[in-house]
């Protein structure tokens, strides 16, 4: 279902699994991510089937430690038990490894960190949220992914975790950009909701949400219709990546979140709290139901004059309170209405409503739902929480009801 969308130019230059690493054109020095993102097992577009390690007649791996990655080949032993079946992708953070866990039988996916300090750092950071997370979710509820293990091999981390399927980014892709169906959308965001707002009741931000790094749990397809169309077998999906997930009492770095899904309140550093991952996953849902990212720009003001366009006007009491003042002028956004970029927004934006595709009441509640989640002031964007019983997810809490009853 829904309507084939191209990936635009700018789309095709994303980077699945990291930041976007393209200059910014306006104030790049002081908006940059503090760290790249740590990518989680299966989010990079790069997989199994696409990016085997190449061995050598030696057996050796073709693979470059000049970045401080680990070399390795098919049939490399780790710990003992963890025996390299295949790559499974790269991200600024290191490798993701297919391995066999020689122990238990099971395939795994293993995260190789880079052996540099920066990096080693975030992992450590990751694996302690992982550890909470596990401890809090012993019977394993929500749908956050498991670590299994963690060691260190000839100086790596290495972070083993249950083994998943494709990201729903890299699902949208193989298919052309076409975007989710309603049904297929209540059902993945009432998973990740419910996953999310568990991290947020345990005092945890996860700080980088998007397509990349929410993962199917299974994305093997049946062929309906003579295999001239595919569908998924399963639309459970997991939260990955937890490498800049913060405690509400631990230091909050000003810049967080990958540019197309950062919170206006980030851009403005006005200071942030759990609710920029609810204007996250906002930015999540529109793009499942248009098969391409609802802010698509490399530029802060330009970010924030899309913004305007899809949303109505900032609040005045927003621009008011910024550090970022060369972003404002006489209580507005200083935006050229006259300048190439505000082409390219009339050209790609436009009023929220205006998107909606049909009018059916689903689809109503979908976008009166996504509205409460893109509101600027944090003081009036919906909870997960109170999300969780809107009615766009009535026909979920029914069945769960009838399952129990």
């Amino acid at each position: 279902m829904g309507v084939l969308v191209q990936k635009t130019d700018l789309e095709s230059n994303r980077q699945p699994g990291t930041f976007n690493q393209q200059a910014e054109t306006e104030n790049s020095a002081d908006d940059s991510s503090p760290w790249p993102a740590l990518g989680c097992p299966g989010d990079n577009a790069v997989n199994a089937q696409d990016d085997r390690v190449r061995k050598s007649s030696e057996g050796k791996s073709c693979e470059d430690e000049e970045e401080g990655h680990l070399v390795y080949h098919v049939g490399l032993v780790m710990k003992e038990r963890y025996e390299v079946v295949c790559t499974l992708g790269t991200g600024a953070f290191g490798k993701v490894v297919e391995c066999i866990d020689k122990e238990k039988g099971e395939r795994v996916a293993v995260k190789i960190i880079k052996n540099i300090d920066c990096f080693r750092e975030v992992a450590k950071s990751e694996i302690a949220v992982l550890e909470e997370i596990n401890s809090l979710d012993d019977d394993n509820r929500f749908a956050c992914v498991r670590m299994l293990d963690w060691f260190e091999h000839d100086g790596h981390v290495c972070i083993v975790f249950e083994l998943l399927g494709l990201s729903t980014f890299e699902v949208l892709r193989r298919s052309e950009f076409q975007p989710f169906s309603v049904e297929q959308i209540r059902y993945m965001a009432f998973q990740i909701f419910r996953a999310v707002c568990f991290l947020h009741r345990n005092k945890l931000t996860h700080t980088d949400l998007k397509p990349e790094n929410i993962l199917f749990v299974c994305s093997d397809y049946n062929h309906v219709h003579n295999n001239q169309t595919r569908k998924l077998m399963s639309l459970d999906v997991k939260v990955v990546d937890f490498g800049t997930a913060t405690f509400d009492h631990e230091h909050h770095e000003s810049l967080v979140s990958t540019r197309h899904y950062r919170a206006p309140e980030v851009i403005l550093d006005l200071g942030w709290n759990q609710s920029c991952d609810v204007w996250s996953l906002g930015c999540v849902l529109m793009e499942f139901y248009l098969g391409r990212t609802l802010f698509m720009t490399h530029d802060s003001k330009e970010h924030l004059a899309m913004m305007e366009k899809v949303l109505g006007p900032i609040p005045t009491h927003l621009l008011k309170q910024t550090r970022k003042k060369h972003y404002i002028h006489n209580d507005h956004l200083n935006w050229d209405q006259q300048s190439s970029s505000d082409d390219y927004i009339r050209k790609h934006c436009q009023p929220l409503k205006q998107y909606m595709q049909r009018s059916s009441e689903e689809e109503r509640q979908l976008f009166d739902l996504v509205a409460c989640m893109l509101e600027y002031d944090v003081y009036r964007r919906i909870t997960l929480e109170e999300a969780l019983w809107h009615p766009f997810f009535s026909p979920l809490r029914t069945q769960q009801k009838q399952r129990h009853s």
